[in-house]
């Protein structure tokens, strides 16, 4: 059984950081690339950051890049997601999910795999 565990978020200031984990578990358990998505409360679920797992090409929302980063884990089929200058519109609960497709990353549909979610507050 595939099982994507994170942690890391918490309540932090406007302006503060906070870093996300996500390790993937699972005899069968493989992936093309491994993402962040987040919804807040009242709106769609959004696309936050990807990477592939074999050559770390990354990909941003629009409105993230700059003050997000992923990356990958030293440990196979663990990513990161460094987040710096948050903003309160950055409240979301934030979900790490895995994808075998080699396209269509930005969309939640291209994704298999997703995680429990964890829960990030931005106060001002």
């Amino acid at each position: 059984q595939v099982q994507l565990v994170e942690s890391g978020g918490g309540l932090v200031q406007a302006g503060g950081s906070l870093r996300l984990s996500c390790a993937a578990s699972g005899r069968t358990f493989s992936s093309y690339a491994m993402g962040y998505f987040r919804q807040a409360p009242g709106k769609e679920r959004e696309f936050v950051a990807a990477t592939v797992m074999s050559n770390g090409d990354r990909y941003y929302g629009e409105s993230l890049k700059g003050r997000f980063t992923i990356s990958r884990g030293n440990a196979t089929n663990t990513v990161y997601l460094q987040m710096n200058s948050l903003k309160p519109e950055d409240t979301a609960v934030y979900y790490c999910a895995s994808s075998k497709l080699p396209y269509g990353l930005l969309s939640s549909g291209a994704y298999e795999y997703w995680g429990q979610g964890t829960q990030v507050s931005v106060s001002s």
